[in-house]
């Protein structure tokens, strides 16, 4: 018996180990191949500028290269895919000159620096699959492009989940609500979790769950869908959430009560509890989340953590109300209004200058 758990604990050592270099193996290919793309950009673009009719000399040398690429190599290289590898460097190369002009003022001069140096200086890294890059380039403003890209190798999101946060307009609700410096900090290196306040979305955006903007739904029915799409759901809440439980019962003398759901925010190590409202936002529904909180705060928190966070899901408030039930120095419970359809960056504005 003892050999035989022996024997399956060294297979499935060797199993994790194979599996692991797979993976490095698919992620170094990955890597390499759109360095490569890359390069056969910039060689593409640099002939393209010694042709003397750069559009119909252009369109020449495309076709040509597809046509040999193709014979010697096989699919992957028709004229659109090598357009595609064209336009890829025209949207990376200005990000990899400043990169290049940055760290060369950290030398003395760049006299200095080895040919070896300077090439090692121009290559390119990139962290994500090409399939990322396709749908990156697609994004005209550079700093919301360098947002999405930081964000999907940080969080190793799929082209899917990529594609859902950017269709969810994720960096235009950030940036609709912070100042400038946060907003080119948000380009330069993500969302950056430090207090509850910067893990709050206002609106959330719930088209995943497939439920009408105005139709006639409860609570319950909103909760289901959530528990449903519990992985959309996570995203949705953004870095470090994990779920806990739903409809948590907390009891005292002889009252019970229920908090919808339940999370906990790895980051910034605190339990986070979504209440879940149809309809307008009342000043009860802030007091008993302030209830929740107090509760947690005082039998369920340990005395490594941080105080509980508290968020309200709503269709409609008045920050009046949210304003004045509150106390003026609140980091721990907000109210946030969720969409069950993608709105415009029209409607996303308005919604957001009715906070700010």
């Amino acid at each position: 018996m003892a050999n035989n758990l022996s024997n399956t604990k060294y297979i499935s050592q060797i199993v994790e180990l194979l599996e692991s270099a797979r993976r490095n193996v698919v992620q170094t290919i990955n890597h390499t191949m759109v360095a490569t793309y890359f390069e056969i950009g910039r060689i593409i673009v640099e002939e393209e500028q010694n042709g003397k009719d750069r559009a119909k000399y252009g369109k020449s040398i495309l076709r040509e290269l597809s046509k040999v690429l193709t014979k010697e190599f096989g699919k992957g290289f028709s004229i659109t895919n090598i357009q595609q590898m064209r336009s890829f460097y025209l949207s990376y190369q200005k990000q990899q000159t400043l990169s290049v002009k940055s760290k060369s003022k950290n030398s003395s001069t760049l006299s200095r620096i080895s040919e070896n140096e300077k090439q090692q200086l121009q290559s390119p890294k990139f962290n994500l699959s090409w399939s990322h890059y396709i749908k990156l380039m697609r994004i005209e403003n550079e700093e919301e492009r360098k947002f999405y890209e930081i964000e999907s190798a940080k969080n190793n999101w799929s082209v899917r989940e990529l594609e859902r946060q950017y269709n969810s307009a994720l960096y235009t609700r950030l940036t609709l609500s912070r100042d400038k410096d946060k907003v080119k900090e948000l380009s330069e290196k993500g969302l950056i979790i430090e207090k509850p306040k910067d893990s709050i979305k206002d609106p959330y955006i719930l088209e995943f769950i497939g439920l009408p903007e105005k139709s006639s739904y409860s609570e319950n029915d909103l909760e289901n869908e959530i528990i449903d799409k519990l992985e959309e759901f996570l995203l949705e809440l953004g870095n470090g959430f994990t779920f806990v439980a739903r409809q948590k019962r907390i009891s005292f003398e002889d009252k019970h009560f229920w908090i919808d759901l339940v999370f906990y925010n790895r980051i910034l190590k605190s339990f986070v509890l979504i209440d879940l409202k149809i309809g307008e936002l009342k000043h009860q529904d802030i007091g008993q989340m302030q209830m929740y909180v107090n509760y947690y705060d005082r039998e369920m928190r340990l005395e490594d953590e941080n105080q509980t966070i508290g968020i309200i899901l709503c269709q409609n408030k008045s920050e009046a109300v949210v304003r004045y039930t509150l106390p003026e120095n609140n980091e721990q419970i907000f109210a946030s209004r969720y969409k069950t359809v993608l709105p415009s960056k029209e409607e996303l504005e308005s919604i957001i200058n009715e906070t700010t």
